[in-house]
């Protein structure tokens, strides 16, 4: 069994290109996987061997295929895709110069009792990326959630359908551990319409602060929940933020031999060369720094965790 843990470094760096991928589709997972995408290219070149001598042409032929192993690294029972350097992580000016906002999707599938280790591998990621201590805001997205519908009132019922509201608050306990341990200053949710936002809200010890909606199939926050959340002092965010980010499929394609895929999984068809077994996605965790004074996003990136059984 291989834990995998895979990266995009700071997209902000890399230029508008992994941002902009898509075009306007409002809910979407491509920054993710276009990020994570162009971070595995560039690895693959920083490492590829030397490119032999040009030819008579003065033309430098194409590198050869950079070995999986140059790129990427173990350790232990973890392989890291690409691998990472740590040594041109952190950020540039003091961290309480920034507003960290982190969030955290626990993806359809996964145990409930295995989410306290996916939130701390996920936060000790983002902790070590950008040299800090403590996250001002933390988004938890439970799987099974979504805000859609015909209308508000629609998206009010499907709304309150949805999800298990049972593992929902054993799961809110890691947080509200992480909360009084001062490593989280604030938490939040994703995708509770009113219903699941009052019973959240009864049965919690550290309330959420922030409640994000998306509102792609609805113009305006029903009033029931805008009420609610005046009510409880709970802020409503508004996102565009994909439900299920990061599917198998789209993770086996990544890592696989297709056209854009990194060549790590085998497949009968080049040789079987690479890792065998089942594929799982069990979590990904987006993290933003905000230089406060200035307003400018500085850094912001993904990890994902995924496991090969």
């Amino acid at each position: 069994m291989t834990k995998i843990i895979l990266s995009t470094g700071n997209v902000m760096s890399a230029g508008p290109s992994i941002i902009r991928k898509g075009g306007g589709h409002s809910k979407s997972n491509l920054e993710l996987v276009n990020a994570l995408r162009d971070n595995i290219h560039s690895t693959r070149l920083d490492y590829a061997p030397d490119a032999s001598p040009a030819d008579g042409s003065g033309t430098l032929p194409s590198p050869p295929q950079t070995p999986v192993e140059l790129w990427t690294e173990r350790d232990e029972k973890t392989l890291y895709i690409p691998r990472i350097d740590w040594q041109a992580a952190g950020l540039r000016e003091d961290p309480g110069d920034y507003e960290i906002t982190v969030k955290l999707f626990l993806l359809p599938g996964t145990p409930v009792a295995e989410r306290e280790q996916y939130a701390r591998e996920a936060l000790d990621l983002v902790r070590k990326e950008l040299g800090i201590q403590t996250i001002d805001l933390l988004i938890v997205s439970f799987p099974g959630m979504s805000f859609e519908g015909t209308c508000e009132k629609a998206a009010e019922r499907i709304n309150a359908q949805q999800g298990d509201l049972e593992a929902e608050l054993a799961s809110w306990r890691v947080f509200e551990d992480l909360h009084a341990a001062g490593l989280v200053k604030r938490l939040g949710v994703a995708e509770f319409g009113s219903e699941k936002l009052r019973a959240f809200l009864e049965r919690t010890r550290v309330r959420p602060a922030v409640d994000q909606v998306n509102l792609r199939d609805c113009c305006n926050v029903p009033a029931p929940l805008k009420r609610l959340a005046e009510d409880e002092g709970v802020e409503l965010h508004v996102h565009t933020d994909c439900t299920d980010i990061l599917p198998r499929g789209t993770l086996r394609e990544l890592l696989g031999h297709g056209p854009q895929g990194a060549g790590v999984l085998a497949d009968a068809a080049h040789g079987g060369a690479g890792l065998e077994g089942e594929l799982t996605p069990q979590w990904v965790v987006r993290y933003v720094a905000l230089v406060k004074d200035r307003g400018v996003i500085e850094n912001k990136g993904y990890f994902a965790g995924a496991e090969l059984a």
